[in-house]
Formats: C-alpha cells, structure tokens, sequence
C-alpha cells in the first residue's frame, strides 16, 4: 500500500478551526473540516468514504470556497493507489 506523508497546513488547520467553532457550518463542512484538522499533526491518511465526499464537493458549483479549501486538502492527502 502506498503512503502519503503530507499533513494540513496550519493555513488550512486554522480555517478547519473557525469552520468547527462556526454554529451555522454545514455538515459537510464540518465533516472535512475535522478529517483536515485530524491529518494536521499525524501520519493518518484520507479513508475512502471522505474521499469520494471531498471529490463531489469539488466537483459541484454549489459549495463555497471554504468547502472547497477543506476538500481539496483531504485529497491531497489521499492514499494514492485509490
């Protein structure tokens, strides 16, 4: 299995933060937010569920940029042989 040793910036760690302080976040936002704070200090990687998640907020117009910020740094740190 390959493995990917990149970890959330503290620019995307912080943002992670006020999105989970933020009373009106969506779930979804949470969701990715506490999946980028978990990969901020650790070796743990993108489970395959968060994944395709964090793809189909990529890939769809109605998220904001925020949602978009949190998944794209889930996947960058996608175990590469999925």
């Amino acid at each position: 299995m390959s493995y990917n040793s990149k970890k959330t910036s503290l620019a995307v760690a912080w943002l992670a933060s006020q999105v989970l302080r933020n009373d009106g976040a969506s779930n979804i936002q949470k969701s990715l937010a506490g999946g980028a704070l978990s990969q901020r200090a650790s070796a743990r990687q993108t489970g395959a569920k968060m994944e395709d998640g964090a793809s189909q907020v990529l890939s769809s117009s109605k998220y904001n940029s925020i949602t978009k910020t949190l998944a794209a740094s889930i996947l960058a740190q996608a175990n590469k042989e999925r």
